[in-house]
């Protein structure tokens, strides 16, 4: 087999391997047993208007890290990250068996001629872009795949993966990633929502915002936003036929380090319903005494009214971030 010029030395040594059916790797590590898996799905919202990505980075010690973003028309609008729980270890026995699985593993190698890591797809709308990465740091090297399939790490699903027949290989170890690092029980803190973007953010409002509220015209919003940014300027542009803005907001706050954002924009029966998050500082924090008054504002594609607002949630995040 010729590799690829693309390929990095490392990997045209286990692609070789591979064909020859061997599969033992130069110092009997399999490729990445000491180093780090990535695997990151892009998922398009609404067609081609918002993007979901959500990149897990697990590394051969355990520990994993998730970063979740949503955005709107190229601009971000919330991100958010969770880290693996507890002793990392408890995760490390489960890496080391999916690195056994792409290395040599019947049917789900990622090694194999006709595999080309110089592959770089364009999905098309409403199909998700999977690039799984693996990364040795004994070997100081890389290697990464991309293909295209359905679905995110709650509902990612190898069948229909393209191009190539052994696109299903590369879908089906992002799979297998999810669900040793996340598990069962894990929900995206953007599924189901319809995308949306930032158009401020921050812990000082020129104006009170006791609770959140919903533009869907541009009625007052011009007199808000001034208010808000306490300066007689103009608002972003919002084009209210096709769009609408939330603003999130609990009022005024004494401590320093709370925060609030929109997490999802859910469609239902009979409207819309937004999800808000108030962070604040974990149970072992000392954050200083300050009055402000936290918000976030978002505009969105239009959807069915009336637009509600579930329960505030309040989140607790560690001291520092």
């Amino acid at each position: 087999m010729r590799c690829a010029l693309r390929w990095t030395s490392a990997a045209c040594a286990l692609a070789l391997a591979a064909c020859e059916g061997g599969g033992t790797q130069p110092g009997n590590l399999r490729f990445g047993q000491v180093g780090r898996i990535e695997a990151v799905l892009e998922v398009p919202l609404q067609v081609d208007q918002g993007l979901m990505v959500q990149e897990l980075v697990w590394r051969s010690s355990g520990e994993w890290t998730l970063r979740e973003a949503i955005s709107y028309k190229g601009q971000p609008g919330d991100e958010n990250v969770r880290r693996s729980p507890g002793d990392p270890s408890q995760y490390a026995s489960a890496y080391a068996s999916l690195i056994t699985q792409v290395n040599e593993g019947p049917g789900l190698s990622l090694f194999v001629s006709d595999l080309d890591p110089a592959v770089d797809p364009t999905c098309g709308v409403a199909r998700t872009r999977v690039r799984f990465a693996i990364v040795d740091d004994v070997r100081g090297d890389s290697i990464a795949w991309t293909r295209c399939a359905n679905g995110s790490f709650n509902s990612l699903t190898p069948r229909g993966a393209a191009p190539g027949e052994t696109a299903s290989r590369v879908v089906q170890a992002a799979v297998l990633a999810g669900e040793f690092t996340l598990g069962d029980g894990f929900r995206g803190a953007y599924l189901g929502s319809v995308p949306f973007a930032t158009l401020d953010r921050g812990e000082d409002s020129g104006t009170d915002i006791p609770e959140p509220r919903v533009f869907t015209g541009p009625e007052g919003w011009t007199e808000f936003w001034q208010a808000h940014r306490g300066a007689p300027e103009a608002p972003p542009p919002v084009d209210f036929a096709t769009e609408m803005v939330i603003v999130a907001g609990v009022g005024e706050r004494p401590e320093a380090g709370d925060s609030v954002e929109v997490r999802r924009i859910l469609q239902v029966d009979g409207g819309t319903v937004t999800e808000v998050f108030e962070r604040v500082p974990g149970d072992f924090c000392s954050p200083a005494a300050r009055r402000h008054t936290p918000f976030h504002i978002v505009v969105a594609p239009r959807t069915e009214l009336p637009v509600s607002f579930a329960d505030i949630t309040v989140e607790r995040v560690p001291c520092g971030r």
